[in-house]
């Protein structure tokens, strides 16, 4: 799977590869000695596993002094999860977790990726836990998926010699605690309030790493490395984002359905890969089948408006169920996982002003009949200007034409009837007025 992104990713990026490596130029010096900085921001997704597991690597091999993940997250997917996680507890250098900035959390598996490290710290006003495994409906996975993730958590809790009952609660329980909080039950080291009080705070201790040695964290005066991700994994991990994901879902789904009422391949093909990106994300997020069904039923709602016009029922209900399917996609019992109310009142608005006016004036066009030039021409009546013998011109709806008379000859200034016309020119036949009628004749008598 990892080759196929990896494949993938470069078939993609053959054009630019200049501007799309996976990490800057920067990151090629010299890690020996340094402190190797990643980021954890957003969803877990396999492109951020993949990221923070070459990463890894790449300071083992470089020699580096430890590697410090700083994190913000909801949580992802159990198996980029358990990706990370390997990768950590495999890891022959110290890898430090760092919950910050304030305000940030190790929710769901960022509270497995967190407990894994060989230094779990957070910033003050952080949280942590709420690990119970969320299904694709939103529902709580089965009993089976929830046992597997506790033992999991456990294992790994009791390898770091941090409260494993705790982090036990935190996935059949959803727990879930303060940085103080985590602290005084034994579930992180230390609290810091920034990265150089973290690095004064835990230098000189001694961490067990991979293979059973002991490394004595030297970070006093060490320099930190930041290796960001690449363009493209950013790119990618921005897509999976709750309010993209609903836009292009809705998106893909009302362009699809107006690829029947105009056909012409643009709007299916921009709405197929609209799609495609909302499917790539929805897969990694706590979806509800509830919003999903809503969705599907706004545009069946307004599509009922195309066909029936007139603002009546269909659209009214299309816009209650758009709204209420961008409040229930996603499970709200996931922290900030959710579509803002600033992101579904704009869409609400545009879906109204789009089905109801502008698909609508594109299918009127599309029915309507076409009217030529020559059948807004053919029977109006005209003046002979010069001549026709049988050729010559008229005049007929306040322009002049080349004509030829099919009726014989007309003089200038004789009345004419457009019978056809062929290119440019007009046929046209003389219109012949009615003699004036004799006077009757008077009565009277002979003389």
């Amino acid at each position: 799977m990892k080759t196929l992104r990896r494949a993938f990713a470069i078939a993609c990026l053959a054009a630019a590869a200049g501007s799309f490596v996976a990490a800057p130029a920067g990151a090629q010096q010299e890690l020996r000695g340094s402190i190797v900085q990643l980021q954890l921001r957003g969803v877990v997704d396999p492109f951020v596993a993949d990221y923070i597991e070459d990463a890894i690597g790449d300071a083992t091999n470089e020699d580096a002094a430890a590697v410090l993940i700083t994190i913000d997250t909801p949580g992802g997917l159990i198996s980029s999860m358990r990706q990370i996680t390997q990768a950590i507890l495999n890891s022959s250098v110290p890898v430090i977790g760092y919950v910050s900035p304030e305000g940030a959390r190790a929710a769901s598996a960022g509270t497995f990726i967190l407990l894994s490290t060989h230094v779990a710290a957070m910033a003050p006003a952080t949280n942590v836990g709420a690990a119970q495994p969320v299904g694709l409906s939103g529902a709580i996975a089965s009993e089976k998926a929830v046992n597997d993730a506790a033992k999991s958590i456990v294992s790994i809790a009791e390898r770091r010699g941090r409260n494993a009952e705790w982090a036990e609660s935190a996935v059949r329980e959803s727990a879930s605690a303060s940085a103080e909080e985590a602290f005084e039950l034994d579930v992180i080291d230390v609290i810091a309030e920034s990265q150089s009080a973290l690095f004064r705070e835990i230098d000189g201790t001694v961490v067990e790493v991979a293979g059973g040695g002991e490394v004595t964290l030297e970070l006093a005066g060490a320099t930190v490395r930041e290796h960001p991700p690449g363009a493209f994994i950013q790119i990618l991990h921005a897509l999976l984002d709750p309010n993209l994901a609903f836009i292009f879902f809705w998106l893909g789904l009302a362009l699809i359905a107006i690829e029947f009422f105009v056909p012409g391949g643009i709007a299916g093909t921009i709405g197929g890969l609209s799609l495609v990106l909302s499917l790539v994300a929805l897969g990694m997020l706590p979806v509800q089948l509830i919003g999903v069904a809503l969705l599907l039923a706004s545009v069946v709602f307004f599509v009922l408006e195309i066909l029936h016009p007139g603002i009546g029922a269909p659209a009214v209900g299309g816009v209650v169920t758009l709204v209420l399917g961008g409040w229930f996609l996603f499970d709200s019992s996931v922290p900030n996982v959710r579509v803002s109310p600033l992101v579904i009142a704009p869409v609400a608005v545009f879906a109204t002003f789009f089905f109801l006016f502008v698909v609508r004036s594109a299918l009127n066009l599309r029915t309507r009949r076409v009217v030529s030039r020559s059948e807004q021409l053919v029977g109006n009546e005209g003046t002979v200007v010069r001549d026709l013998e049988p050729n010559g011109v008229v005049q007929v709806a306040s322009e002049e034409w080349s004509a030829e008379s099919v009726g014989g000859v007309a003089r200038r200034g004789d009345r004419v009837r457009v019978v056809a016309m062929e290119g440019l020119k007009l046929k046209v036949e003389p219109i012949e007025e009615a003699a004036p009628k004799a006077p009757a004749p008077v009565e009277g008598r002979q003389t």
